[in-house]
This record gives structure tokens, sequence and C-alpha cells, in this order.
């Protein structure tokens, strides 16, 4: 009976920028739950590609693409899905971008990729699926920070922004919509191994660094995102709300 609080059967989850990487992760985490799949990108191939992966695994899935960072294709797109085949009962944002370079020299329009990429496009797809969440009275919002959500590294210092934002706006949808019946929560993932990390992973010297910083002394898997990813999306975190959690193998907890 326990057990039951983590179930997933019934429900219905948009996970935005999920045809790879810690989105894919998310998508086969939550269907292994028991939710059906509603997957996102704007890379139709990739998407029917991971479609057809999880559907031969067994998973009820949907396709939607559109474009995160274009406020009125999204709502288009939230409405119609709304319209024709049903609610969103579970929304994870994360749908993001990298971009690497000293601050100095940091291009204004990889600048102004970042903060519309990361963060305007939370917005613009929470406000969408929100809206009919809170006519339900009911709805469970995850948003995707990072580490540098607390902390800064060399190179990074924009993404940093745009992930502190995250951390921020989510306790703003925990404001506005906890009393409309809503859950709004983030992960912040430590370093994992992800596309998005390619270049860090393959690089011996960074890789070793980050091995000594890490108290679990390894890069994150990103199958060890499901567990908390499940937890948020369920009953089991009725209650909890404005919560940014952590799943970094210590390493914002030591110095």
């Amino acid at each position: 009976m326990t057990l039951e609080i983590f179930n997933l059967n019934g429900a219905r989850a948009l996970i935005t920028g999920s045809s790879q990487g810690i989105g894919f992760a998310l998508a086969q985490g939550l269907a292994g739950a028991g939710a059906e799949i509603v997957l996102n990108g704007r890379n139709t191939a990739k998407l029917t590609a991971a479609a057809t992966e999880l559907t031969s695994a067994g998973a009820t899935v949907h396709e939607l693409a559109f474009d995160v960072t274009k406020h009125e294709e999204v709502k288009v797109a939230i409405d119609r899905f709304e319209a024709t085949t049903g609610p969103i009962d579970i929304l994870f944002n994360n749908a993001g971008m990298q971009h690497r370079c000293e601050l100095q020299d940091f291009p204004a329009d990889e600048f102004e990729n970042l903060l519309q990429t990361n963060i305007a496009s939370v917005f613009h797809v929470g406000q969408a699926v929100a809206r009919h969440m809170i006519q339900r009275r009911t709805g469970k919002i995850i948003n995707i920070a990072s580490v540098q959500s607390a902390l800064a590294r060399p190179g990074i210092a924009p993404y940093t922004a745009t992930k502190g934002a995250v951390a921020n706006l989510t306790k703003g949808m925990a404001t506005d919509w906890a009393r409309y019946g809503l859950n709004c929560n983030a992960i912040a993932p430590g370093y994992f191994d992800t596309p998005l990390n390619a270049a860090l992973v393959a690089d011996p010297e960074f890789s070793a660094w980050l091995e000594k910083r890490t108290p679990a002394g390894r890069w994150g898997n990103v199958e060890e995102l499901v567990g908390a990813a499940i937890f948020l999306a369920s009953t089991a975190s009725s209650f909890v709300n404005g919560h940014t959690l952590y799943v970094d193998g210590g390493i914002t907890a030591s110095l």
C-alpha cells in the first residue's frame, strides 16, 4: 500500500527536450512507473526515434513538436493537445543548452540564446500548462535546475545565471500556484554523463578534477535522476512545494 503513493498509472507527463539525454531518461523512468509520455523537441526525426524506442518497451507515447522559446507556439501546441488528446498532469521543464566561454568574451547572441532556452522556456511552457492545471486544481510541475543554481565555475557564468533563475522561478510558481493544488519543484542535477557534457566527459583533466571534487567520486548516470523525478511527480510529494532537490553526489554539500 505504501508504494502506491509513487504509482503514476493514469497520469500523463510532458517532458520538454526529451529526445535524448536527461529528458529521455526521465521519459523512460516515468513510463516505467506507469505514466503516459508526451515527448517534446524541435527535431522531429529524433523525436520519432525516441518515441519508437519507448513504444517498443511498452510505453504509451505521444510526440508534441514545438519550440519551447516561442511563447505563442507553445500556447497553441499545449491548448490543442489538451483539447484533442487530454490533460497534461505532469510537466518536466527539461529543455536546456550550454555555451562555454570566458565571460569577458561571451557572445551577446549566445547569452540571449541561453536566456531564451534555459529560463524563458520554463515560463512559456509552465504558464501554458499551468493554466489548464489550475482549472482542474491539480498538477505537478518539475523544472530541471542544476548545481549551477547554487555554484559557479569558470566559463559558464551566463548558464549559471539562467539556472539560478530556474530555481527562483520554481519558488515563484509554488508561491502563486500552490493555492490551486499545484506542486511546483525543481531537480538540480550535478555532473551527469549526457550529450550536453560530452566535451567535459571526454576531457581527462576535467573528469579527474570532478572525481576529486565530488564526494561520490564519479560522474552521475542519468538513470539516477529517475527516483527523484518519480517522487516529485507522484502523490508522495503532495506537501512539497517550491523545493529544489539536488541530485549531485554531494558536490554542493562539500568544499
